[in-house]
């Protein structure tokens, strides 16, 4: 049994966080009923195409295990329809702009009146202040968020994430917030609101950096790369591939780092596993030296440490430092490739990365579910046509007969 079978959502969400939330409950067997405009649908259908006149890869790794229904939710019957579907939904999740729903006559109020178990959950930029009218996406979230001020080289420019924190990360956030608000359910029989601000979400996720801005006012960040030849400001400065945990780490190259892009490694100088990792480089002269042995030692000339470890892992590659290394406990990972992650079978084996067909697109990879649990197997099935399923939903969801759902298409309402 699917651990979210016999939920049904209302998914009134586009573009990349509040999909993320409806992916991640359909993937574990919610009915997500993914309304859309007709002849236009989301409007990551059509940006960033790779192949012309097919849904793209931003809409179909972001909408698996989901059904589309179009529909006109300005007109009369669609907004009947629309007030159908909350009477019969559990949640209902949305990412628009703030006041959108409000404006189309669905305020909580009224959402309240037709559906009084109605989970009604948002994503949206930024909680009650002086931004919450602001309209966000993904760097402007990591920006306002804390991510960007605190990431990037001391000397450089603040930087933005490869991962969307913002987006997805709140998207997570919103799934644990409905299930959570489902759980409630059964004991109050009530729904209730569940609001997500992307702000929140990326701020977060950036705790450590709240914990060093506090840290700050006591002193130097020691296991910061500003110490102790550097200054340090009033916030919490950027510290480039420093460890955020307390323990020193850097990015190194490796054996082909000229021409390979990705030919690095992450090495962190762990206490308990710096003699071990000494002795794989042949310098067990350092266990002997005071400036070398102890953690307090290494500190204040930790850039020479780690250039030191550069000049060895330079002579080896990526993989070949991980064979060397992980078996002495010395923590370390290479820097992989979205190529080489597209290419790992381990991905593959544990439904990490999965490979889809499509009836327009045909084969492609996404991601797959990141979260196992043992009695509720995910499958990952493909994303749905444009109002692929409008007839289904109409006639199985609401009781539609033939004649009246002949009715809402002559009135435009799907």
């Amino acid at each position: 049994m699917k651990a979210l079978e016999g939920v049904r959502i209302l998914d009134m969400t586009h573009v990349q966080s509040g999909p993320t939330c409806t992916q991640l409950l359909a993937w574990f067997g919610a009915d997500v009923i993914k309304v859309e405009r007709p002849g236009v649908g989301d409007a990551t259908r059509g940006q960033l195409r790779d192949i012309p006149d097919v849904d793209s890869l931003y809409f179909t790794m972001l909408n698996h295990n989901k059904r589309s229904i179009t529909l006109n939710t300005k007109s009369d019957t669609g907004k009947e329809i629309f007030t159908k579907l909350i009477e019969t939904c559990d949640v209902m999740a949305e990412n628009f702009a703030p006041g959108a729903l409000d404006r189309m006559g669905f305020t909580w109020e009224r959402i309240q009146e037709i559906n009084p178990r109605m989970i009604y959950a948002s994503v949206k930029g930024f909680g009650p202040g002086p931004y919450e009218d602001c309209k966000v996406y993904e760097n402007v979230a990591q920006c306002t968020g804390g991510s960007a001020s605190t990431t990037g080289f001391d000397d450089g420019p603040p930087l933005v994430t490869g991962a969307q924190i913002g987006d997805s990360g709140t998207g997570l956030n919103l799934a644990l917030g409905i299930v959570t608000a489902l759980y409630h359910r059964e004991k109050s029989g009530r729904g209730q609101r569940v609001t997500c601000a992307m702000q929140d979400g990326v701020l977060n996720l950036c705790r450590v950096k709240m914990r060093d801005q506090q840290r700050l006012q006591h002193g130097p960040l020691k296991e910061y790369p500003q110490y102790p030849n550097g200054t340090f400001g009033d916030a919490t400065p950027r510290s480039g591939n420093a460890s955020g945990g307390g323990q020193p780490g850097w990015i190194v190259k490796c054996k082909g780092w000229e021409n390979d892009p990705d030919a690095y490694i992450y090495v962190i100088t762990q206490a308990a596993a710096f003699p071990a990792l000494a002795k794989a480089m042949g310098r067990e002269e350092w266990l002997e030296d005071p400036e070398w042995s102890t953690p307090e030692g290494r500190l204040p000339h930790l850039d020479q440490v780690f250039g030191e470890i550069e000049k060895w892992t330079m002579t080896k590659t990526k993989f070949e430092i991980m064979d060397i290394l992980n078996p002495l406990n010395v923590p370390c990972g290479p820097i992989l490739s979205m190529k080489e992650l597209a290419e790992e079978w381990s991905l593959r084996d544990t439904g990490t990365v999965v490979e889809v067909d499509h009836p327009t697109r045909g084969k492609y990879l996404t991601v797959g579910n990141p979260i196992k649990l043992s009695d509720s197997p995910s499958e990952v099935q493909r994303s749905p046509l444009l109002g692929e399923h409008t007839d289904e939903i109409l006639s199985e969801v609401l009781g539609y007969s033939t004649e009246e759902i002949a009715a809402a298409k002559d009135a435009g309402a799907v």
